[in-house]
């Protein structure tokens, strides 16, 4: 497994960020029963990056907390029957890998929503780590029951892990 994390955020931030990303990826990639070696890339940088990139992608004059950017189209979320026939150019042809896509973060959101919502930012990156891994596996929250479903996956990947809202 592949997980490359850039770091232009223009502040320090702590280590754990780091090993709380990669402990989230590898985690929902085994939970998703993800039958491949995988390959993620992972942007930090504050808010402003994260504007421009939401501007440029999505048209959306903002700053956000994350965003996702899948390199599959799922027919059906975290179902990966059809990439055995149809799935060589989700492939890294070097490495055998599979291509998930990339998850940036803003890390002053990070910071923001973490006080806002009285948990600690550890606790939120992991959040926004398991929300994207989703996203990454074709899952969406656009209709009431995808949010739901999306919603339950997300607290049960956390909860397994330990970051729950008191975690420090």
């Amino acid at each position: 497994m592949s997980i490359y994390i850039t770091n232009e955020y223009n502040k320090k931030y702590p280590p754990e960020y780091e090993s709380i990303v990669k402990d989230i990826i590898e985690f929902s990639i085994d939970y998703m029963k993800c039958p491949y070696e995988c390959e993620i890339s992972v942007l930090f940088t504050d808010n402003y990056g994260i504007h421009e990139i939401n501007k440029e992608t999505r048209g959306i004059d903002n700053p956000t907390d994350v965003l996702s950017f899948p390199m599959i189209d799922f027919y059906e979320p975290g179902s990966f029957d059809f990439l055995e026939e149809n799935g060589e150019e989700y492939f890294n042809s070097d490495t055998g890998e599979l291509l998930l896509g990339d998850i940036v973060i803003s890390l002053d959101k990070v910071l923001s929503q973490a006080e806002e919502y009285g948990h600690s930012p550890k606790r939120e990156i992991a959040f926004l780590t398991a929300h994207s891994m989703l996203h990454l596996f074709g899952h969406d929250h656009m209709k009431d029951e995808e949010r739901q479903e999306m919603e339950r996956l997300q607290e049960d990947i956390l909860n397994r892990k330990g970051y729950t809202r008191d975690y420090e």
